[in-house]
């Protein structure tokens, strides 16, 4: 059960290194197509995040290829992300972008995407192998942004690295304040299924984070919703069953400085008209200048949270037999 808390504290060191890197030389690009799954595909979004007050458009696509139509028209850099190398999705969505022209640049460990980076001469950041892919997710934002640098898509980032990596330090340290909070989320979600609320560039994607991190550490359903959309359809949900909502869910709200003022009225609003019905368990807001270290602050709590369920409930965060199996049964079709 330590082990992946030991790769959950390591979020400090995955951004020091990603700091000390040299980016490397891409080309000069304004719109970026990303193919990632999975923890891999969660660096993508960070970026995005990262990305967006710069105005460069990342477009993250999670799933097989050929590359959108839009692609083949703008040209993009096409960043493929692999932790492993041998993601499925992902080498399917490499190879059609090779095949259509596209510049590529590439983020793994090693595997099928480092034989066929080697082979074609792509530019690439290798990343230290050994976590669990969800667990390296400095590591894979780190390489990402760094290529970004390299195609003059984002601006330096070694000060957020720096900040974040302090920040990641200090809320994974035992009896901190986010533990503390993790711990009491922890806690109030235990026996629920979660519901995570973003708002904005920076909450909207971490809240996608808890979710598969709720998922992969502490194997329980969960779901994520952002607002203001959510305020048009799912507010609803809550008024006619409230006797089991009340008993079996649970929400949390992230927040963010850079969330547009009427989203932090509407989630007073909002949980007003809900609480009756769903617990609200915590509301999380984040921490940090640069927006990496926003991302990252909101990140370390949601990862705790996850890791403090797992122990709760009696399960071990680090093997995803469901995953492994589906893979298997891949292989034999």
């Amino acid at each position: 059960m330590t082990d992946m808390l030991a790769q959950i504290r390591s979020l400090g060191d995955q951004l020091r290194w990603a700091a000390d890197l040299d980016p490397p030389h891409v080309g000069t690009f304004s719109e970026i197509l990303y193919a990632g799954m999975g923890g891999s595909g969660i660096a993508g979004d960070y970026a995005g995040a990262v990305a967006y007050p710069v105005g460069t458009r990342i477009a993250v696509h999670k799933g097989y290829g050929p590359i959108p139509p839009w692609a083949i028209r703008q040209r993009p850099l096409l960043i493929a992300a692999s932790y492993s190398g041998n993601t499925e999705e992902t080498l399917d969505m490499v190879t059609s972008a090779w095949e259509s022209g596209l510049t590529v640049a590439t983020v793994t460990t090693g595997g099928r995407l480092a034989e066929l980076t080697t082979q074609h001469g792509w530019r690439t950041i290798a990343v230290p192998p050994g976590l669990q892919p969800r667990a390296a997710v400095g590591y894979m934002v780190g390489a990402v942004l760094r290529l970004l640098e390299g195609s003059h898509s984002v601006d330096d980032q070694r000060l957020a690295f720096t900040e974040a990596a302090k920040l990641a330090d200090e809320m994974t340290a035992e009896d901190s304040p986010a533990w503390q909070q993790a711990e009491e989320i922890a806690e109030g979600l235990e026996g629920r299924i979660p519901i995570i609320y973003g708002a904005g560039p920076v909450t909207g994607v971490v809240a996608q984070r808890w979710k598969t991190q709720l998922n992969e550490n502490a194997k329980i359903p969960a779901w994520y919703s952002v607002l203001p959309e959510l305020d048009h359809n799912e507010i609803t949900g809550w008024e006619t069953m409230p006797g089991t909502t009340r008993e079996h869910v649970g929400i949390v709200a992230l927040t963010d400085p850079g969330d547009h003022d009427r989203v932090a009225i509407r989630i007073g609003h909002t949980r007003e008209l809900t609480e009756s019905a769903v617990p609200w368990v915590g509301v999380v807001p984040s921490s940090g200048t640069s927006t990496l270290a926003r991302l990252v602050s909101l990140t370390a709590v949601g990862d705790l949270v996850s890791w403090m369920l797992a122990e709760r409930l009696g399960v071990d965060p680090v093997p995803v037999a469901t995953i492994e199996e589906l893979k298997k049964l891949l292989a034999d079709d």
